[in-house]
């Protein structure tokens, strides 16, 4: 059995990741912040001996990120990295707060974990990390320098990562996906949305289920020698 790890579990990528991978021989893992209830009604979609154990953590707190690893008693062949948040601010108006929560919840923790559940891969010569990235973190955008800045910063993670671990046989990938059709956008107002879809060839904004089945790939066999990449999910926007 491959033992997964989702973080942010509970959040629509997350969700939908776990039901695309799940009756494959997998194990998993979730963690969650504060919708404990989204991650209850997920475990419905699994087995029991499908689900090893729900752990809450907040990633904006180093504490809270030791703490959840340390209550982890499980092997883990791979890690999920789903979790996010978004910001809409110029960098004028971006309080410090504001910088170092992006900063502990895209970034941090992501390492933290990472180097937790590496040496154990090292040692089997076997194991996967993806981290859902964005296309903001290859092209910026306006707005949002603090949250595109936090993505270009796990792509450069991804790259490094793969590169240290690679001899060991451990692929470390990621995705970056474009405008999808999930509740973080859910602020964004119908015309900004449309002006969006304007610049994507396949003129339509990416379905949750396209993603997961891009982590899917990435972490199957048929990728087996795809290592180090930035995966865009993104509709020909480049």
């Amino acid at each position: 059995m491959e033992n997964v790890l989702v973080v942010g579990a509970s959040g629509e990528l997350g969700s939908s990741v776990i039901k695309k991978l799940k009756g494959k021989g997998r194990q998993f893992i979730l963690h969650y912040h504060s919708n404990k209830s989204a991650v209850d009604d997920l475990a419905k979609h699994l087995e029991q001996s499908e689900l090893l154990l729900t752990v809450n953590a907040d990633l904006a707190l180093e504490s809270s990120v030791k703490e959840m690893i340390e209550r982890i008693p499980f092997s883990i062949d791979t890690i999920i990295f789903a979790q996010g948040i978004a910001g809409s601010t110029l960098l004028t108006e971006t309080n410090l707060d504001d910088m170092d929560q992006m900063y502990h919840i895209h970034l941090k923790s992501v390492m933290m974990i990472s180097k937790a559940f590496l040496p154990e891969m090292v040692t089997k010569k076997s194991g996967n990390i993806v981290v859902v990235s964005s296309i903001w973190g290859e092209i910026g955008a306006s707005n949002e320098v603090v949250y595109s800045s936090m993505k270009g910063a796990q792509n450069a993670f991804v790259k490094s990562l793969a590169k240290e671990v690679g001899p060991s046989q451990v692929r470390v990938n990621a995705i970056a996906p474009g405008f999808v059709d999930t509740q973080m956008n859910a602020h964004i107002s119908q015309e900004e949305v449309e002006q969006f879809i304007e610049q994507i060839p396949l003129s339509r904004v990416a379905l949750v289920d396209e993603v997961a089945s891009a982590i899917d790939f990435l972490i199957s066999e048929q990728s087996s020698y795809i290592n180090g990449h930035i995966l865009r999910v993104n509709g020909g926007m480049y």
